[in-house]
C-alpha cells in the first residue's frame, strides 16, 4: 500500500490515501493514549501512557515510510500501553469493557504466534481481528469511560 509502485508495475494511486490514513491513525492511537492517562489517579502509569501516546505518534506514521522496521517499536509500545490498561480495567466495575480488554490481548498475542511459527496466511487474518477488536476496544475506552472509573484505584493495586 505504501510503495511508490503496484505490484503490476504501474504508479500506486492509493498510496497518497495509505499515508493519510497512517498520519491519521498515529495521531489518533496518541490522542487515545494521552486521553487515557488523563483517566487514571495513579500518576506514574499516567506518565507511561501518556509516554506512550506522544512517542506513538511518531513510531506509528514510520510503518508507512522505508523506516518500517523502526515504526514496528510502535507494536511494542502499543502492546504495553494496552496491558496497562487492562490491569486498571481488571480493577474496576467496567465488566463489558474487561471482556473487550482481553479478547483484544488475546487477538494481539495470537497475531504474533501465528506470526512468528511462519503461519504467515493466518496471521494476515488475525491482524485484521486484531485490529478490529483494538479499534472497538479504543472506542469503548473512550467513550464510555472517565476518570471517576479508576480513582478509587491506586498504582499499588490498592482501593483508596
Amino acid at each position: 500500500m505504501f510503495a511508490a509502485k503496484a505490484i503490476n508495475g504501474s504508479e500506486n494511486p492509493g498510496r497518497i490515501w495509505a499515508i493519510i490514513g497512517m498520519a491519521f491513525h498515529s495521531v489518533g492511537y496518541g490522542i487515545f493514549f494521552i486521553n487515557m492517562s488523563k483517566k487514571l489517579a495513579a500518576g506514574s502509569w499516567a506518565t507511561i501512557l501518556k509516554f506512550i501516546g506522544v512517542t506513538n505518534i511518531l513510531f506509528i506514521f514510520l510503518i508507512a515510510t522505508p523506516l518500517h522496521d523502526l515504526g514496528t517499536i510502535s507494536i511494542v509500545l502499543t502492546l504495553v500501553g494496552l496491558f496497562t490498561i487492562t490491569v486498571f480495567v481488571l480493577k474496576s466495575k467496567l465488566h463489558l469493557l474487561k471482556f473487550c480488554c482481553i479478547i483484544c490481548l488475546l487477538t494481539f498475542y495470537g497475531f504474533f504466534f501465528l506470526f512468528g511459527f511462519g503461519y504467515l496466511g493466518l496471521a494476515v487474518i488475525m491482524q485484521k481481528v486484531y485490529n478490529a477488536s483494538a479499534i472497538l476496544l479504543v472506542l469503548g475506552l473512550e467513550y464510555f469511560t472517565k476518570y471517576e472509573d479508576f480513582i478509587q484505584i491506586k498504582s499499588g493495586g490498592q482501593k483508596i
